[in-house]
């Protein structure tokens, strides 16, 4: 059987600014043709109605000036060249000029690229020919001519696009920091949850554990009095483990609460503190090096500050030997700078598991605000080191 042929593929629909604006032309360029308005003097080829040939090309140009902008722009090259043979529309070539800003525009990156630079070029060699072929000073104005109806619109329609790629590239960090965000809240909740979740756990065991002892000394006592003291113990007991029970499951239930304020650097002493008394059952002290902040600092910066510390803290709290934990803060030359240097222990199993995200979580706040971080062993001890920049545009 012999192959199907191939289906047209239909053009793309018009969008409803540029149906407005070939509308505009057409009925501009058919205007001037009525009142008897050209655009060029003396005898040309065609006259007549020969000039609105070359709108009608163009006003169908322009009609997918940004869904075809490459098939737009030749034809209304052709339009415009096509015009010259005619009495002239003005219409035609503002169309024209048109096109060519749209083909920057909406066109590939490389036309952006290269139309600006070829369309000066032709201006330059077409202000030069006509010199050299008039020899008459109006020569000149017929090279600005030349100019204006294409690299005039060429160069702006590049400096649009740039504005556009800059302010899609801003959107695009705006959505990622947005989404950075998102994890911090959501990263902060589970780790709220899950220090509720071990409080809850060691409450709960410690009061079962009681009650269990205190009620096995009830039932194997024959002194009513021992046996009331006993159960005393277990009713108390009871009851606080109940309440604290009761606090913690509605702090967990609470899936809708928002969490407060983002962590800042003032937080820093109060999360060593916590590690502190952690990390004392595991020989392990944490002492805090910050030098004063005579300035105040952009929320981001602070926020990534914290988070690397608070990070690096919970790394230590894991596999650290006992030792002291250092965490040092200096500001200068428009810099953060943060080390948290740590004892290294031997190759062993570490204290709680992780996902193994954390080294990779810091360098990537770091990279954000274009600072820098590096991790890794240094002699006895492991240490992180991370800078960032503290100026507001580093932040934007």
């Amino acid at each position: 059987m012999p192959p199907a042929p191939r289906r047209l593929r239909a053009l793309p629909r018009p969008h409803r600014d540029d149906a407005l604006l070939a509308a505009a032309g057409l009925a501009g360029g058919v205007l001037l043709w009525a009142l008897g308005v050209a655009s060029y003097g003396g005898a040309r080829p065609l006259g007549g109605a020969w000039l609105l040939l070359p709108l009608a090309v163009a006003v169908l140009a322009g009609l997918y000036r940004r869904t075809l902008p490459r098939a737009g722009f030749a034809a209304g090259c052709a339009a415009v060249l096509a015009d010259l043979f005619t009495r002239g529309s003005l219409a035609t070539v503002l169309l024209g000029t048109d096109l060519v800003y749209a083909v920057v525009v909406y066109g590939p990156p490389r036309w952006a690229r290269v139309l600006p630079r070829a369309t000066a070029l032709v201006t330059l060699g077409g202000t030069a020919a006509l010199l050299v072929w008039l020899r008459e000073p109006a020569a000149l104005l017929l090279g600005a001519f030349l100019g204006l109806v294409s690299f005039l619109p060429a160069s702006s329609g590049a400096v649009v696009r740039g504005h556009r790629e800059e302010a899609r590239a801003a959107r695009l960090l705006a959505e990622r920091t947005a989404q950075l965000a998102e994890r911090d809240r959501v990263e902060a909740l589970a780790a709220e949850r899950a220090r509720m979740a071990r409080e809850l756990h060691d409450i709960v065991a410690g009061h079962l554990s009681a009650i269990a002892v205190h009620s096995s000394a009830a039932l194997a006592a024959d002194d009513p009095a021992l046996s009331r003291e006993a159960l005393g113990v277990v009713r108390a007991n009871s009851v606080a483990g109940l309440t604290e029970m009761r606090r913690l499951i509605h702090v967990l239930r609470a899936e809708d609460e928002e969490p407060g304020p983002a962590p800042r650097l003032s937080g820093i002493g109060a999360l060593l503190r916590r590690a502190d008394e952690e990390g004392a059952r595991h020989g392990l002290r944490f002492r805090l090096e910050e030098e004063p902040v005579r300035v105040p600092l952009p929320a981001p910066v602070e926020l990534a500050a914290y988070r690397i510390v608070q990070e690096s803290v919970t790394n230590a709290l894991k596999h650290a030997a006992p030792g002291e934990v250092r965490v040092r803060l200096r500001h200068a030359d428009e810099l953060l700078r943060i080390d948290v240097t740590s004892p290294r222990a031997p190759d062993a199993a570490p204290r709680a598991p992780g996902a193994g995200a954390g080294l990779l979580g810091m360098s990537e706040r770091a990279a954000l605000l274009d600072g820098t971080f590096r991790a890794g062993p240094e002699d006895t001890r492991w240490t992180v080191r991370a800078t960032l920049p503290t100026q507001e545009e580093a932040t934007r």
